[in-house]
């Protein structure tokens, strides 16, 4: 009975969270409800039993993704006002979209069924918990039926890095810049002088 209150209860908050990320005006508060949403989706997931995923959801989204875009959003001055100005004129084509791929959502749960290969993997027996921990059993998958395709996730990952970064990345033209190569080929009679001064002779 207990678990069933604490799934009810997470799971509504989690779902006016998730309400109250695409309803509210101000965007730091999207944030913060997109905080609680991942918090309250952790909490689900250590209700089924997977208590890495649930700490991947704190420590990744929560901890990382979240607070990032908590502080890109406070610290970039943006006039969100400004932007949605021509939000209503794009509003038509928006909600066409939106119709479209709520039916192709609907046709494609209603359509499917599951394969005979993952009924086949339903119906092998589950290992012991004291046996092998949840930690191990993800990665014993991961690092070997899907470890081809977690590499392709990592290099895909990499690519697009390099693209933020070679789109976002600005050169002027009168900074100065540092020239390590140029540093070091540099000879020493180009920048020091030696002089000899003679005693009791100087500039005072």
């Amino acid at each position: 009975m207990i678990e069933a209150v604490f799934f009810y209860v997470f799971a509504t908050v989690l779902v006016l969270s998730a309400i109250g990320v695409i309803t509210a005006r101000n965007p730091v508060h999207s944030v913060l409800f997109l905080i609680l949403a991942f918090f309250n989706a952790a909490g689900l997931f250590v209700m089924l039993g997977a208590e890495f995923i649930a700490m991947i959801m704190v420590i990744v989204y929560v901890g990382a993704v979240a607070v990032l875009f908590l502080f890109v959003v406070m610290m970039l001055d943006i006039n969100f006002a400004e932007l949605r100005k021509g939000m209503m004129k794009h509003a038509p084509v928006g909600a066409l979209v939106g119709f479209a791929l709520l039916a192709e959502f609907t046709w494609m749960f209603k359509s499917w069924s599951p394969s005979s290969a993952a009924l086949n993997g339903v119906a092998q027996p589950i290992p012991d918990q004291a046996a092998i921990s949840n930690t191990h059993a993800l990665g014993e998958i991961l690092y070997t039926q899907y470890v081809y395709l977690f590499q392709i996730s990592g290099l895909i990952l990499l690519v697009a890095m390099v693209g933020a970064i070679t789109l976002t990345l600005r050169r002027r033209p009168d900074s100065r810049r540092q020239s390590v190569a140029g540093q070091i080929s540099r000879r020493p009679e180009d920048v020091l002088k030696v002089e000899k001064i003679t005693s009791g002779t100087g500039v005072f």
